[in-house]
């Protein structure tokens, strides 16, 4: 089916609607407090909106559906996991962050172990965030091309350039309002793309598409297999091996990750920024089983409609789907939710790059430059951030479909993280913990991570063989990187010293009883 002049109007709506708001709240962007933290000014029902836009994303709509398509919702349940790690998060690291940095996760690193670390964890978020910005441009362009024939290369930069016009103009106020408005919208497609796979006239049996989905395992979880061997499949990623992966990927993020934290920032008080990181985590898990529901009721669709056996990859059913079988109309207003949900995720990771690059390296590096200036750098840095993930969306376009996008992009995201979650742990739970340490953790996971990687089999051999090689799965290459980290770190701390600050009390995760003293006699 073709983009009808209805869908075109449906979606240039969407775009002139998005494009007023970032305009109208841009008014008085003249500060970079103002620019990356809003004035600490949003509410905290905004702040979920904001997060659970962030979070979602556009890989949800076409990388989910399409790993519950091909493999079941073994994605699901290791979402579950998201509520837990917000509630340790809510208690203690928000309050934590809003009285320890202003503007930028990386400061506390800075403070607590040097410039040296702090300058490893913000490349490490760079690398991450770019990749992941990368991700979601190619799923959107997947969707894009089947309904426009576009090129994906000209997909990505068109999707790309409107959202970097209105995070360059508007700052973080404009990524958050513009989110809330772009959360909406996407929770509004996953219901009538779930109502129109269910309930299609040219089947009449939702029951049967249920059934025909139960009955070929795309309702399932995976495999439940808890035993040595399951570290070392390579074929099969047991449900296990994705709790532990998805428990540290989950931490990593809300703990580490700039544009997540920066949420907590732009709260109006501690109590607000809580909540709106609860609210941002349950709002997740109905649209994250939606789209899983919806992507492995897709089978049943297909096994039961006559003469359409689907598309032949995974990652494509969703696109598939909707430019065969979504009315005109209705799929402008489709269209419209994944633009909406590729741009709340680029707008918020492209704010978050440019207020790293500005805070932890041009502020280092110019401490006296003017504020003006400043600004002007932190528009540009959005700019950098958009052509940089531009790049790595055509170079990450899939040419072998054996694993899903999704799993592919878990799997590199853990990866690259750079054990950060292990040394921000070392930073928060200990006093021992030194530079020294530190750096020696930092040595030992890029040398872990190294090996691992060059071992590691693939279809073409092993890059490099050492005679004592990678074989377990390699989800966990990324997750063990996190342990080795903290572990060499502080048993070197211990065994050999090194600095510390004076006020490393203050500067640790026993601090946040007197921050909540201070909170509540202060009403904030």
């Amino acid at each position: 089916m073709k983009l009808a002049l209805i869908d075109w109007l449906v979606v240039l709506i969407y775009l002139i609607g998005i494009a007023s708001i970032g305009l109208y709240v841009s008014r008085g962007q003249r500060t970079v407090r103002k620019f990356f933290t809003a004035d600490r000014s949003i509410p905290s029902w905004a702040v979920g909106f904001t997060l659970m836009a962030t979070i979602v994303g556009s890989g949800t709509f076409v990388g989910h559906t399409g790993t519950a398509y091909g493999k079941g919702m073994i994605l699901f349940l290791p979402h579950m996991l998201l509520p837990l790690v917000l509630m340790i998060v809510a208690l203690w690291i928000v309050p934590f962050y809003r009285h320890v940095v202003q503007m930028s996760a990386y400061e506390f690193v800075g403070r607590r172990f040097g410039l040296a670390s702090r300058i490893y964890t913000s490349l490490g978020f760079l690398a991450d965030r770019t990749f992941d910005l990368g991700v979601t441009l190619l799923t959107t362009s997947i969707a894009l091309y089947v309904f426009t024939g576009w090129e994906p290369i000209y997909v990505i930069i068109g999707t790309g350039l409107f959202t970097l016009v209105y995070t360059m103009i508007g700052g973080i106020t404009a990524v958050a309002w513009t989110n809330v408005a772009q959360g909406i919208i996407l929770s509004g497609g996953a219901v009538v793309i779930l109502v129109r796979v269910l309930f299609a006239p040219e089947i009449g049996d939702p029951v049967g598409i249920v059934k025909s989905s139960w009955e070929a395992g795309r309702y399932t979880f995976g495999s439940w297999e808890f035993s040595w061997r399951m570290l070392f499949d390579r074929e099969t990623t047991t449900i296990w091996i994705f709790f532990f992966a998805y428990f540290i990927q989950w931490s990593r993020r809300y703990i580490t990750d700039q544009h997540i934290v920066q949420n907590y920032l732009i709260a109006k008080s501690d109590k607000a920024a809580s909540h709106g990181a609860f609210m941002g985590a349950l709002s997740c898990l109905p649209i994250f089983f939606a789209f899983m529901f919806i992507g492995g009721s897709f089978y049943g669709f297909f096994d039961l409609l006559p003469g359409d056996p689907g598309p032949l990859k995974a990652d494509e059913v969703m696109p598939y789907f909707l430019a065969h079988y979504i009315p005109n109309g209705v799929l402008g207003l489709i269209l419209a939710a994944i633009l909406a949900a590729a741009m709340s995720s680029v707008s918020a990771d492209l704010n978050s790059i440019a207020t790293v690059l500005t805070t932890d390296y041009f502020g280092n590096i110019f401490p006296n430059v003017k504020e003006k200036t400043r600004l002007i750098f932190g528009r540009l840095m959005v700019l950098v951030g958009g052509l940089s993930a531009s790049t790595i969306a055509i170079l990450l376009i899939p040419q072998d479909e054996s694993v899903p996008l999704m799993q592919r992009a878990i799997t590199i995201a853990t990866i690259i993280s750079g054990g950060t979650l292990g040394l921000f742990c070392l930073g928060f739970l200990t006093r021992r913990a030194t530079r020294t340490g530190v750096y020696c953790g930092i040595v030992a996971c890029v040398l872990f991570t190294s090996w691992a990687l060059l071992s590691q089999p693939n279809d073409n051999g092993r890059i490099v063989d050492f005679g004592f090689n990678w074989e377990m799965n390699p989800m966990l290459i990324g997750v063990f990187g996190h342990f080795v980290l903290f572990g060499v770190g502080y048993l070197t701390s211990r065994l050999f010293g090194g600095y510390r600050p004076d006020n490393v009390e203050e500067l640790t995760i026993h601090q946040v009883k007197v921050l909540k003293q201070m909170n509540d006699g202060s009403g904030n």
